[in-house]
């Protein structure tokens, strides 16, 4: 079975949010909402996540520039955004997704997700990692 195919099922039957493989061995797995998890992910691995594989409940732009940022190889979206999907094109990032909608929304289900709103003024996965995670801890200061 593939990396991918790990996370992707490791996602849905432990009702995650993330899961990252590389070389067949679970590198982490997240409950966290939003992409609190994903910068988690980061804080810890750091380079170990480079050509990994991915499996994540949700990836709008914001993700998916830290995706691209942490240099996996390959990601599986259950709900990924029409930006988020580009970003990860652009950034050869293969992806495999099951629902691609216009936008991520916020938990109302009303607004667009804070996230993907900040993150349309970020330009490269360079500058995406600081700016984002300035962003999560300013929107709940008590941390992730």
């Amino acid at each position: 079975m593939s990396d991918l195919e790990l996370a992707k099922n490791r996602l849905k039957r432990k009702s995650l949010s993330l899961v990252i493989v590389k070389e067949g061995k679970l590198l982490f797995e997240s409950r966290l909402s939003g992409i609190n998890g994903l910068l988690e992910a980061i804080d810890k691995l750091s380079d170990k996540m480079h050509q990994s594989s991915v499996a994540d409940k949700v990836v709008g732009r914001a993700a998916a520039l830290l995706l691209a940022y942490s240099h996996v190889r390959e990601t599986y979206a259950e709900t990924v955004s029409k930006e988020g999907l580009k970003v990860l094109r652009e950034n050869d990032v293969a992806v495999e997704y099951a629902v691609l909608v216009p936008q991520i929304l916020d938990r109302t289900g009303k607004n667009i997700c804070p996230f993907e709103k900040f993150s349309s003024n970020i330009k490269s996965p360079s500058e995406a990692y600081e700016r984002l995670k300035a962003f999560a801890m300013k929107l709940n200061p008590n941390g992730l």
